[in-house]
C-alpha cells in the first residue's frame, strides 16, 4: 500500500535543504574559477546542475501541495461560473447601467427562483418540522432596540486608511489575503515561517487591534491599490443609521440581523405558545450591513437575506427529545482544540461530540445535525463542508458555544451558517432595558422552600452619597449575582466598605455597610420564573445560494467534442425551472399536445418553459442544463413522450396523460430517477442528445 503523502512542511524543509545545497554547491564553482583551477570545474558544474534539477522537482512538489497551480484554476472555474449565473440573469451587479454600487445585487428570474425554492426547503425543514412560530418584523429598528442589544456600541469591524487617499480596508481582510498569498505563491517561505502564517490565519477573528495592527506592521503591508502606508486598525459600526418620522430626532438603523425582532416579542410569543417550553420562532427578512470593502460578489454585500431561528428553552435542562434522530450523523468538525494546533477538521459522530463536551448540550448539536441535513439536500458536497467551533475570544462573553456551518469555494471556507446557544444575554438585556420581564415559568406541584438572595439598598445613603449617579448604583447592586453579592457582603463586614464597579458610570465606587443590605431568606415559592436561553442558528441565504451554485456546476464535452458544455447539477427541490418541454420538429399536432401537456403541468403546480424553437434537440437540451432544469420532456407522438433526465442523459417513454404525475414525484423527491427508469421502458431515439 503507497505510504502517506509527506505534509507541507516536510516539503518546504526538504526544498529548503537542496535549496542550500545548490547555493553552496555554485559557491564552490564560483571559487574554482576564481582560483584559475581548471581541474574539477566541469564535475562541480555538472553536480550544480543536478542539484538544480532536484530542487526543482522539490520546487514542483510543493508547489501542487500548497495548491498555487491550483489557484488559477480554481480561478478560472469561478469566472466560468459567475460567467455563466450573470449571463443566465441568475444574478447581475444593481444599477448596473450607472457602473453599480459595490456589495448590492440583483436576482433575476432563474437566481430568484433558486432562490424562492431554497427558503420554501428551508421553512418546510426547519418551521414546518419543527412546528416553528414563524414572524415578520419591520426593516427599521429604532435605536433603544439596538442599544439594548449592544449594537450601537459593538457592531464593528477593524478598518485602516491609505493614509494619503483616504481609501479604507477591512484590516483582517489585507492580514488574511497576505498570509494565503504567501503560502500558495512563495515556495521558499521557511516550515517555520509558513507555520506562523497558518496560526495568525487559524486565531485571525482572534485579534484584538493593537494585535492586528502589530502584524501589518510587522509584514510591510501596505494599501493594495496604490503601496502607501496604512493607519492603525480602529473600529467602523456596520450599521445604516436612519431617522424615523420628518424631526429626524428620532434615531433608527436599518437591521443588521432579524434575531432582535423576535427577541421584543418574546413575551407575546410564550404565551401565544400556552406558556410552554421548549419553543422556537422563525423570521426569514432582509438585513443590512455597511461593509467596508464589499467583494467575493454573493458572499459580502451590503443588503442580503438571512432566515433565523431563536429556540428558547430552560437554562436548566439544555436536552432534545429528538436528538436521537441525529445522533448517528457523521461529518467533518472543526473544534477550536484542532484549529489551536493548526490541525485539519476531522470526520466525528454528532452524538461524540456531544457526549465529550466538544458540542456544549443537546439542543445545539440537534441544530448543528439539522443544518447539516439542510444543506446536504440542497445539493452542497458534504467533503466539502465542515463545522467549526468559535475560538474563545471570537465568541461573545456571553455564549455558551458557538460553531459555524463552513462551506469551501473557490474563495476557500466561508462562514454560512451560524449556530449558537447566546444564553440568557439577549432576554435579559431586553428586559433591562424595557422594564419589561421577559421570562418563563415553571409552576411546581407542591410549594418548595428556597433560600432566596435579597438585596436592599438604602436609597437615603445612596443618595446622599451619589445623588444624581443614584439610580444608576442602585440598579448595579440589585443587578449582582448571588457570589458577587455574598462577596460582598463579607467584604462589608470585615472592612466597612469595598469598591464596587458600576458598568454604566464606567468607574468604581466605595460602598459602605450602611448603603446596602444583603441576605439570604427562606422562602415558599410556587413557581420558578426563569430567563430563557436562546439557541440561534442564522443563516446567510446569498452564501449558501452561491455556494451551491459552485458546487452544482460542472462541465461536459458536446457529441462532437468541440466545446465543453456548463451544466448545473440543481437537485430537483432547488431547481429554476423543473421542467422543459420540446415539440421534437415544429409540427401542429405536436405543439397542440405540448400546449395541452404545459396546462397539466401548470395544475400540478410544477414550473416549466415550452421551447418550440427550430433548432436541434440536442442544442435544446443543452440550453436548459444551463440553468439546471433536471427532467426534459420531448413531444414526439400525441400519445406518448419522451422524460429526459439532466446528469444521466437517460430517457424513458411515458404515457402523455401521465406525465404530469410523473414529473412531480421525481421534482417532490416521492421517487427517484432509478425508480422511475425501472417502470417505464428506456428509449434511445433519433432525438438521442445531439450536444
Amino acid at each position: 500500500m503507497a505510504g502517506a503523502a509527506p505534509s507541507e512542511e516536510a516539503l518546504r524543509r526538504a526544498l529548503a535543504e537542496r535549496q542550500t545545497a545548490v547555493d553552496a554547491q555554485a559557491d564552490a564553482v564560483r571559487s574554482l574559477k576564481a582560483s584559475g583551477a581548471k581541474e574539477g570545474v566541469d564535475a562541480a558544474v555538472e553536480a550544480l546542475k543536478a542539484l538544480k534539477i532536484e530542487a526543482g522537482a522539490a520546487a514542483r512538489r510543493l508547489q501542487a501541495a500548497v495548491g498555487s497551480g491550483g489557484g488559477a484554476a480554481r480561478e478560472e472555474m469561478r469566472q466560468t461560473v459567475v460567467n455563466t449565473l450573470e449571463r443566465k440573469l441568475f444574478y447581475i451587479p444593481s444599477f448596473k447601467i450607472y457602473r453599480g454600487v459595490a456589495g448590492l445585487y440583483d436576482y433575476g428570474p432563474p437566481g430568484c427562483a433558486v432562490k424562492s425554492n431554497v427558503l420554501a426547503f428551508w421553512r418546510q425543514h426547519f418551521v414546518l418540522e419543527e412546528n416553528m412560530l414563524e414572524v415578520d418584523c419591520p426593516c427599521v429598528t429604532p435605536e433603544v432596540v439596538l442599544k439594548a442589544s449592544g449594537h450601537v456600541e459593538k457592531f464593528t469591524d477593524l478598518m485602516v486608511k491609505d493614509e494619503k487617499t483616504g481609501t479604507c480596508y477591512r484590516a483582517d481582510h489585507l492580514l488574511k489575503d497576505f498570509c494565503k498569498d504567501k503560502l500558495e505563491k512563495d515556495l521558499t517561505l521557511s516550515p517555520e515561517t509558513a507555520a506562523e502564517f497558518k496560526r495568525v490565519l487559524a486565531v485571525l477573528d482572534d485579534l484584538s487591534p493593537e494585535e492586528l495592527g502589530a502584524k501589518i506592521k510587522e509584514y510591510g503591508i501596505v494599501a493594495p491599490d496604490t503601496k502607501n502606508p496604512l493607519s492603525a486598525p480602529y473600529p467602523f459600526n456596520l450599521m445604516f443609521q436612519t431617522s424615523i418620522g420628518p424631526t429626524g430626532l428620532s434615531v433608527g438603523y436599518m437591521r443588521p440581523e432579524t434575531a432582535q425582532g423576535i427577541f421584543v416579542n418574546f413575551k407575546d410569543l410564550y404565551y401565544y405558545n400556552g406558556q410552554k417550553l421548549p419553543f422556537a420562532a422563525a423570521q426569514i427578512g432582509q438585513a443590512f450591513r455597511n461593509e467596508i470593502s464589499p467583494r467575493q460578489g454573493l458572499l459580502r454585500v451590503r443588503e442580503f437575506t438571512l432566515a433565523e431561528i431563536e429556540h428558547f428553552v430552560d437554562p436548566e435542562d439544555k436536552s432534545h427529545p429528538k436528538f436521537v434522530d441525529v445522533a448517528d450523523l457523521e461529518f467533518l468538525m472543526f473544534p477550536r482544540e484542532l484549529q489551536l494546533s493548526g490541525e485539519s477538521a476531522k470526520l466525528t459522530k454528532l452524538a461524540e461530540a456531544v457526549s465529550k463536551g466538544t458540542v456544549n448540550n443537546e439542543t445545539l448539536g440537534y441544530f448543528i445535525g439539522r443544518v447539516y441535513l439542510f444543506l446536504t439536500r440542497l445539493g452542497i458536497d458534504k467533503s466539502r463542508l465542515r463545522f467549526r467551533q468559535h475560538l474563545p475570544n471570537e465568541m461573545a462573553h456571553y455564549a455558551a458555544d458557538c460553531w459555524d456551518a463552513e462551506i469551501e469555494c473557490s474563495y476557500g471556507w466561508i462562514e454560512c451558517v451560524g449556530i449558537a446557544d447566546r444564553s440568557a444575554y439577549d432576554l435579559k438585556a431586553h428586559s433591562e432595558k424595557s422594564g419589561v420581564p421577559l421570562v418563563a415559568h415553571e409552576k411546581f406541584s407542591k410549594p418548595r422552600e428556597v433560600e432566596k438572595l435579597v438585596i436592599v439598598p438604602s436609597k437615603k445613603d445612596l443618595g446622599l452619597a451619589f445623588k444624581g449617579n443614584q439610580k444608576m448604583v442602585v440598579e448595579a447592586l440589585e443587578a449582582m449575582s448571588e457570589k458577587e453579592a455574598m462577596d460582598m457582603k463579607a467584604a462589608l463586614e470585615s472592612k466597612g466598605e469595598t469598591n464596587f464597579q458600576v458598568c454604566t458610570l464606567g468607574k468604581d465606587v466605595v460602598i459602605t455597610k450602611k448603603m446596602v443590605s444583603i441576605g439570604m431568606e427562606k422562602k415558599l415559592e410556587h413557581q420558578r420564573v426563569f430567563t430563557p436561553s436562546v439557541v440561534e442558528p442564522s443563516f446567510g441565504l446569498g452564501r449558501i445560494i452561491y455556494c451551491l451554485f459552485e458546487h452544482s456546476f460542472y462541465t461536459r464535452p458536446s457529441k462532437s467534442e468541440e466545446e465543453q458544455l456548463n451544466v448545473f447539477r440543481f437537485p430537483p427541490i432547488v431547481a429554476p425551472i423543473k421542467c422543459t418541454v420540446f415539440p421534437l420538429v415544429k409540427n401542429q399536432e405536436f405543439d397542440d399536445a405540448a400546449k395541452v401537456l404545459a396546462k397539466e403541468l401548470t395544475a400540478a403546480g410544477i414550473s416549466h418553459i415550452i421551447d418550440t424553437t427550430g433548432i436541434s434537440i440536442g442544442r435544446r437540451y443543452a440550453r436548459t442544463d444551463e440553468i439546471g432544469v433536471p427532467f426534459a420532456v420531448t413531444v414526439d407522438s400525441a400519445t406518448e413522450v419522451t422524460i429526459r433526465e439532466r446528469d444521466s442523459k437517460q430517457q424513458v417513454r411515458v404515457g402523455i396523460d401521465e406525465v404530469a404525475s410523473v414529473v412531480k414525484e421525481l421534482t417532490e423527491g416521492q421517487s427517484t430517477w432509478t425508480d422511475i427508469s425501472f417502470k417505464y421502458p428506456s428509449h434511445i431515439g433519433p432525438q438521442g442528445d445531439q450536444e
